[in-house]
C-alpha cells in the first residue's frame, strides 16, 4: 500500500505526519511535525489522509488567515513611530522647508479623501514603499499573505494620515511665538524602549566585532554559535527593547531541550531550532553548556545596555542548577588507574601505544598537569635547561597557531626526574631536525593541535585499557596532578604556578609578582610519586 507523501518514519518505527507551513521570513519553522503514535502503515496512512484534508481546508479558508486587528494596529503604530523621531529631528533642524511641507500636505489630503470615500485608492502610490517596508518590519506570521494585503493597506493609510497630522502640526507651531507664562508639556515625549533599541542582528555583529580582538579564534566561533541561538529564535530584526524577561525564560527552556552537538550532526544541523528541539532520541546539552550559553547572553545584554542598544539587561541569575555528582564531571585517575596508565605507556604490554607522540604526550600530561593543547603545540626549543634543571617553557610564542587559554598559562614547568630517567630528553634530541616536538599532531581550528591526541586517548586508549568511564578523559591527568600535589601538602600558589592558574590574593598578585624559582617548582614536582611498574 502506498503511504501518504506527508508521512515519515522515525528510527524507532513510529510514523510522523509533516505538514508544510507558508513561507515567512519571521517564522523559524517550515513544517509542523506530529507523532501519530503508531507503527502500522495502514493506520498511519488513514490518519495522514484525514489530517491532510483538514490542513487543506484551513489553508483554503481565507478568513482563517486574517491577522488579528489589535496585533496589526500595534505593529503599524510601532512602524510609523520609529520614523516620527526622524521627522522631529528634521523639523527641529530646518523648521520644515516650504516645498517639503507642501508635499506632506498633498499626501495627507489624499489619505483623508480615500478614508472618507471622496477619492478612489486604486491609483494611490503613496503607500507602495511603506507596504514593502512594513512587510519586512512586521513580526506577525502571515503578514505577507495576499489575503491580508487590503487590511494592512487600510491600517497603514490611517496611521500615515495621523502621522502626517502630527508632523504638520509641529511645523505650524514653529510659525508663531507665544509669550504667555504657561507650563507646556515637553514637545518630545520620552521614547519607549522599543524606539531606543537596536535590531538584534546588528547589535550581535557589533558585539562580536568589538570583542573578537581579545578572543581566540576558537572562542570567537563558540560565542558566535551561542548568539546565533538568539538570532535564530527571535530573528535578526527583533528590537532588543521588545525582548522581555518572559522571552528570556522561553529561550532558557529551548536551551534545556536542545540536542547535544547539534552543529556537528548533519541531520540536526539542517533542521530549524524550534523543530530540532522536538527530535526524539538525542541527548540534551549538559547544564554546564546551558549555563555557558546563558552567561554569553547575559554578557551580550550587559554590553548592549551600556552602549545604548537596549534599555535593559536580561538573563541575570537565570543559570540552571548543576546536577549533583554529575557523571560528566571531570575527575582524577585513582592510584591504581594511574599505575596501569604508566606501565602501559612505558612498557606497552598490550601493544596499544604505537606512536612516540602518543606515549610522550600522555606522560607529559601525567607528570606536568599541562593542558592537552599546551603539550601538543610544544616546539623542540620549548624544552630548555637552566643550570641542572630541565623544564618546559609553555608559551604562545612560535607559529601563529600557538595559543594559551589565559595569560597565567605562560609559565615554566620543571620536568620530573622520572621523565628524564625513562628517556624523554633522548626523544627530544631525536626531534632536533624539526621545529615542533610533535609534528604529527596537525592543527585544527576547532581543537588546536590537541585534537588527535585527545581522540586517541579518550576513544581508543582508555576504552581498550578498560578504564574508560564517565568523567575520565585526557584532562583527568591534569586533575590527577593537582590532586596529588595537594595531598602532598604543596602550597596552593605553587600548584597554581605549575598548572597555569592565576594566583589570587594581595600577597601573590601584588608582592610576589616574580613568582617562584625553578628550584622551588622542581621540589614541588618531585612530590609526584613515580608510578611503579606492575
Amino acid at each position: 500500500m502506498m503511504l501518504s507523501s506527508y508521512l515519515c518514519k522515525s528510527r524507532h518505527g513510529v510514523y510522523y505526519f509533516r505538514w508544510p507551513l507558508p513561507k515567512h521570513p519571521q517564522a523559524p519553522r517550515t513544517t509542523i511535525r506530529l507523532s501519530l503514535r503508531t507503527g502500522c502503515p495502514n493506520r498511519a496512512s488513514e490518519l495522514a489522509r484525514y489530517l491532510a484534508c483538514c490542513g487543506k481546508s484551513i489553508r483554503e479558508d481565507n478568513s482563517l488567515a486574517q491577522l488579528r486587528h489589535e496585533h496589526l494596529r500595534t505593529q503599524v503604530r510601532d512602524y510609523f513611530k520609529q520614523s516620527l523621531e526622524r521627522y522631529n529631528e528634521w523639523i527641529a533642524r530646518t523648521g520644515g522647508k516650504t516645498r517639503a511641507r507642501e508635499v506632506l500636505e498633498l499626501e495627507h489630503q489624499s489619505h483623508s479623501d480615500v478614508l472618507e470615500g471622496r477619492e478612489d485608492c486604486a491609483s494611490d502610490v503613496y503607500l507602495e514603499d511603506h507596504m514593502t517596508r512594513f512587510i519586512d518590519f512586521c513580526t506577525l506570521p502571515g503578514a505577507g499573505s495576499p489575503e491580508n494585503a487590503d487590511q494592512i493597506l487600510h491600517e497603514l493609510r490611517k496611521a500615515r494620515r495621523d502621522q502626517l497630522e502630527a508632523i504638520l502640526g509641529r511645523i505650524s507651531d514653529l510659525e508663531r511665538y507665544s509669550f504667555q507664562e504657561t507650563h507646556k508639556a515637553p514637545e518630545r515625549p520620552a521614547a519607549r524602549p522599543e524606539e531606543t533599541s537596536s535590531p538584534l542582528g546588528i547589535a550581535v555583529k557589533e558585539f562580536l566585532a568589538e570583542h573578537s580582538r581579545q578572543w581566540s579564534p576558537k572562542t570567537v566561533g563558540q560565542n558566535r554559535a551561542y548568539l546565533d541561538i538568539l538570532i535564530e529564535y527571535f530573528g535578526p530584526d527583533r528590537r532588543l527593547g521588545t525582548i522581555t524577561k518572559q522571552d528570556a525564560n522561553e529561550v532558557k527552556k529551548v536551551l534545556q531541550a536542545l540536542p547535544a552537538s547539534r552543529n556537528t550532526k548533519p541531520k540536526l544541523k539542517a533542521i530549524p531550532l524550534m523543530q530540532v528541539i522536538e527530535e526524539p532520541g538525542y541527548n540534551k546539552i549538559a547544564p554546564k553548556t546551558i549555563n555557558s550559553h546563558i552567561q554569553m547572553f547575559k554578557s551580550f545584554f550587559d554590553w548592549a545596555e551600556r552602549h545604548g542598544y537596549t534599555p535593559h539587561t536580561l538573563f541575570d541569575g537565570m543559570k540552571v542548577a548543576k546536577a549533583k555528582n554529575s557523571e560528566t564531571e571531570r575527575k582524577p585517575f585513582s592510584p591504581d588507574q594511574a599505575c596501569l596508565l604508566y606501565n602501559e605507556l612505558t612498557e606497552n604490554p598490550s601493544g596499544l601505544v604505537r606512536k612516540d607522540s602518543h606515549k610522550w604526550g600522555m606522560l607529559l600530561g601525567m607528570f606536568t598537569g599541562a593542558r592537552l593543547n599546551e603539550i601538543c603545540q610544544l616546539d623542540v626549543a620549548d624544552v630548555q635547561v637552566n643550570g641542572d634543571i630541565w623544564f618546559l617553557n609553555i608559551t604562545d610564542e612560535g607559529d601563529d597557531n600557538k595559543r594559551l587559554k589565559t595569560t597565567a598559562g605562560r609559565r615554566k614547568v620543571p620536568l620530573h626526574s622520572e621523565l628524564i630517567s625513562i628517556g624523554f630528553l633522548d626523544f627530544v634530541k631525536s626531534r632536533k631536525s624539526g621545529m615542533r616536538l610533535f609534528p604529527d599532531y596537525s592543527y585544527s581550528a576547532n581543537g588546536g593541535y590537541g585534537r588527535n591526541l585527545g581522540r586517541w586517548c579518550n576513544e581508543s586508549f582508555l576504552p581498550k585499557l578498560g578504564i574508560k568511564e564517565p568523567g575520565l578523559v585526557f584532562h583527568s591527568l591534569r586533575h590527577t596532578v593537582v590532586t596529588r600535589l595537594s595531598q602532598a601538602s604543596v602550597p596552593e600558589p605553587i600548584i597554581q604556578c605549575l598548572v597555569g592558574h592565576a594566583r589570587s590574593g594581595v600577597t601573590q598578585e601584588v608582592y610576589n609578582r616574580e613568582g617562584f624559582t625553578l628550584a622551588q617548582l622542581q621540589e614541588a614536582v618531585d612530590c609526584l610519586v613515580p608510578h611503579n611498574k606492575s
